[in-house]
């Protein structure tokens, strides 16, 4: 089956990508890379697979998926589990990469002894299947993941990432948490800028506790989904302001709507991600999603979607 089309003034071009949309699926649905195709197929204009992690391992324990229906949220605390980067290999190694962008995410193991062989192992073994490459420290399940995001880690790792590059790979994506101190932005741009990273994608879900009425409210996890959005939103204004456009942004985080995904793009997002709002409105939302966007690029008297990034 052909991969849908999109209007012409969707198509875009992000760290050498071209894009037939800019609404993309955010990893942690297709952890271990079964379902790409299927996504593509249902309108979404990218699909990133994963957290995928070196070797095989289980996750937390269950429960550890919580839906908040009354709050239109999620809180999940899997804990990267994933069948390793070797059962995901094959799969990916046989995709017809002519049917558009798909990414994977890569991750630590949990027991694992040194956290950044881990990503430089999981660029060098996944980048050749890879449309892109996204690394991911900021999940709240796995401890102490997150602080890799602290400045001295967060360049040591960066480091380590782009030495296992090759020549004409795919680019490497950051993903980075909502929850950060004030200077923060500003050292992960940096680092960002001065280890070759190609786009940050903002953000993961949270560790916080915006007010929430679900019984489940008090799970232990990372919580995703509406009550996200105005953290998410403005951890994405943060680090436009501390890049000034120089490095491309992915919005992601409480992305329910047309009128949400237009909101990232203004606000400096080149590219938007969802996840949990599938949970609630159906795998048809990246088409809606898409016509909308489309839509408001024709009555602001855009070319293209391109040109309404950073616009607010």
């Amino acid at each position: 089956r052909a991969p849908p089309t999109f209007s012409p003034a969707l198509a875009t071009t992000v760290a050498g990508l071209r894009l037939p949309s800019p609404v993309g699926l955010a990893a942690g649905f297709d952890k271990d890379a079964e379902v790409f195709d299927a996504m593509l197929g249902l309108g979404f204009g990218f699909v990133e697979v994963g957290t995928i992690t070196p070797r095989p391992q289980p996750g937390n324990p269950r429960p550890r998926l919580f839906r908040l229906a009354e709050d239109r949220a999620v809180i999940n605390r899997f804990g990267f589990n994933s069948r390793g980067q070797a059962d995901a290999l094959g799969r990916l190694e046989r995709r017809d990469r002519t049917r558009g962008v798909v990414g994977v995410n890569i991750g630590a193991n949990k027991d694992s002894a040194d956290r950044i062989a881990d990503y430089a192992e999981g660029v060098r073994l996944m980048a050749p299947v890879a449309d892109y490459l996204t690394v991911n420290i900021s999940s709240p399940n796995t401890p102490g993941l997150r602080q890799l995001q602290d400045e001295g880690a967060l360049r040591e790792l960066l480091a380590a990432v782009r030495d296992a590059r090759v020549p004409g790979g795919p680019p490497v994506f950051l993903k980075v948490a909502p929850d950060l101190g004030q200077d923060e932005p500003a050292q992960i741009v940096r680092a960002a800028v001065d280890h070759d990273v190609d786009a940050l994608i903002v953000s993961n879900t949270t560790i916080s506790r915006p007010p929430l009425r679900s019984r489940h409210a008090g799970e232990t996890g990372g919580l995703s989904g509406a009550p996200l959005k105005a953290l998410a939103l403005d951890a994405l204004r943060r680090f436009r302001s501390a890049s000034g456009g120089q490095l491309p942004l992915i919005g992601a985080g409480g992305i329910g709507s047309a009128e949400d995904a237009w909101e990232r793009i203004r606000a400096g997002a080149s590219l938007v991600q969802l996840y949990s709002a599938m949970v609630y409105e159906g795998p048809g939302i990246a088409r809606r999603i898409a016509d909308g966007l489309a839509e408001r690029v024709e009555r602001a008297g855009f070319s293209s979607i391109a040109e309404a990034v950073g616009t607010e």
